[in-house]
């Protein structure tokens, strides 16, 4: 399993926008992880709560319920939270699975 919070502790500038945390995670994410992603059913990204979303829960402070972020991710619930970030980083990269 991949240690997505390990590879999220060089983040210095957190997120305030969902976009903004896309556009980071498509910088930070390897291929092979995006790859890992990209091969899952929408359904089944609930399969990424505790590797990938329990990252961006943490490294982006999704547990501060002041978050700029929580606040666009359009929740109050980190872990609501993550999977608006998760199945929007998801959405992006099928874009270029085709």
């Amino acid at each position: 399993m991949t240690d997505y919070t390990h590879q999220f502790q060089e983040i210095i500038k957190t997120p305030k926008t969902v976009n903004d945390a896309v556009d980071l995670l498509m910088r930070i994410l390897t291929d092979e992880q995006k790859n890992e992603i990209r091969a899952l059913k929408e359904d089944d990204l609930i399969d990424l709560h505790f590797g990938l979303g329990l990252a961006i829960r943490n490294a982006f402070g999704l547990h501060d319920l002041d978050s700029k972020l929580l606040a666009d991710c359009g929740t109050r619930h980190p872990d609501d939270g993550a999977g608006v970030v998760v199945r929007e980083v998801y959405f992006e990269l099928m874009k270029y699975w085709k």
